[in-house]
């Protein structure tokens, strides 16, 4: 019985030895299994939403339809403009305040004269129109967006479509010079693997041909269930992204709510505003051991001295920001009415933050990177569709809820994503910080030259990064 009993208990002894560790492998592969189902799952809510006047239609009545668009313009509407800008009140600037102050009335005088005198809005709306052009309703209000698709498709292409949204102070007409790099490259000497694009730009409700929304509360996150809509309502069940500015927020907001229908997505400016004491002791650290913290010699230069680049140079370039955010109505209505007033509030940010050494010319050098044309069109789609007031609020409503835009930080972005790092940005976020939130970094680019409008500065550039971006994707 003694010689039985122990081997029962061998028995059993090898039983256990066999089914703890396949009871504690299962175990773990299930906990396991959950975490990295709970990450994956981890998704901003779609809801719903509706900005329309008054009343909500009832369910299923939207009309679906996408309507053919074309900008017009009058006799009318030039004639108000010329006796708005024939009435402009100068005011002498301070001698040798270049762009410190503000845009140089100086040279303001110069661009009211050229707009006055040789600018051609005609002109300038036939160019606009080159494209075609479409207004479809989504939760009440009209979206207008652009859609380009390649002429040509050379065999053994595909063909992969490609959202990209503005930010304030632009509009969809900052994609003008890249459009056709990105659905003819090979016309235009980028011939990026077997890459070719159709691209969609849609206008941010309250931007220029989109109607502004009748209602409160309208954010990044109602844009970018908005954009799924339409894309959806296009026949994309998969497509990529691309933004910069608000941009950026609006398609990383579609990449995590809906990451299933997003192949990739491109930024050219990141949004990271997580505040922490190790965040802190990165960043004295990286100042002299910049190794040490994960910062490569390039993120040293550009984001050093911190004071300098990141308090001093913030500050001064967001006082905009501040009013927008609290109360925009007010001094949009000044923006509104004056012609003038508005050219000087846009124009002014694409001096600066295309360069910040610009703050020191008298012209603010404006005229080096861009033509006062392609500038004073993109004012004109603010001005003819009085949209500066909604364009605005943009802030309220986004900075009232999440004042310092890191909310959404909270839901990781697990779709491939490539960064391009223009140096000129008003902000740099290194690699190391960008994968707090982006936890699928396929590229991240340290960009030569440029600064926040990249596709309007240097859409060349721009080009090439999103086309090695997606042709690295596509090979996953």
């Amino acid at each position: 019985e003694s010689i039985l009993s122990q081997i029962r208990s061998f028995e059993y002894s090898q039983k256990n030895a066999v089914l703890v560790p396949v009871a504690a492998l299962g175990v773990g592969g299930m906990l396991l299994y959950w975490l990295r189902s709970g990450r994956k799952i981890k998704t901003i809510d779609m809801g719903d939403g509706w900005w329309g006047s008054g009343e909500r239609f009832l369910k299923g009545k939207e009309d679906p339809s996408i309507r053919p668009f074309k900008i017009e313009t009058s006799d009318k509407e030039i004639e108000d403009l010329h006796q708005r800008l024939d009435r402009f009140r100068f005011t002498p600037h301070v001698e040798g305040a270049a762009f410190h102050y503000g845009f140089n009335s100086s040279y303001l005088q110069k661009v009211v004269a050229y707009w006055r005198n040789q600018f051609d809005w005609r002109k300038q709306v036939e160019v606009l129109n080159k494209y075609p052009h479409f207004h479809t309703t989504i939760e009440g209000i009209d979206i207008h967006f652009i859609h380009v698709k390649p002429s040509y498709v050379p065999h053994g292409q595909a063909v992969q479509p490609l959202l990209m949204v503005h930010g304030w102070p632009g509009s969809f007409y900052e994609f003008y010079k890249i459009i056709p790099l990105l659905t003819e490259p090979a016309k235009h000497g980028l011939n990026e693997g077997d890459v070719v694009f159709e691209v969609i730009c849609p206008s941010i409700p309250g931007y220029g041909f989109s109607e502004a929304p009748h209602q409160k509360e309208f954010d990044s996150i109602a844009t970018a269930r908005i954009f799924h809509k339409l894309m959806n309502r296009l026949g994309f069940k998969k497509y990529y992204l691309q933004g910069g500015d608000w941009g950026s927020r609006i398609t990383t907001n579609m990449a995590q709510m809906l990451p299933q229908s997003v192949k990739g997505l491109h930024l050219n400016l990141v949004f990271i505003a997580k505040q922490s004491l190790g965040r802190l002791i990165c960043t004295m650290l990286g100042a002299y051991v910049p190794w040490l913290v994960g910062f490569s010699r390039e993120d040293a230069r550009r984001f050093y001295p911190f004071m300098q680049k990141n308090v001093y140079d913030v500050l001064r370039e967001s006082g905009y920001l501040h009013i927008q955010a609290t109360k925009p109505d007010t001094a949009g209505c000044g923006l509104n009415d004056s012609p003038v007033g508005l050219a000087a509030y846009i124009l002014e940010k694409f001096s600066t933050w295309t360069d910040k050494s610009f703050l020191h010319k008298d012209d603010g050098g404006l005229e080096s990177k861009y033509s006062l044309d392609e500038l004073l069109t993109n004012v004109m789609i603010y001005w003819v569709t009085s949209s500066i007031v909604s364009s605005m609020r943009y802030y309220k409503e986004n900075f009232a809820k999440d004042p310092d835009l890191s909310v959404h930080n909270r839901v990781g972005v697990y779709v491939p994503t490539g960064i391009a790092a223009f140096p000129q940005e008003i902000v740099h976020v290194p690699r190391v910080w960008a994968k707090d939130v982006y936890k699928n970094i396929v590229t991240y680019s340290y960009m030569p030259r440029g600064g926040h409008f990249a596709a309007f500065e240097e859409p060349k550039l721009l080009a090439q990064d999103i086309m090695q971006f997606v042709q690295k994707v596509e090979q996953l």
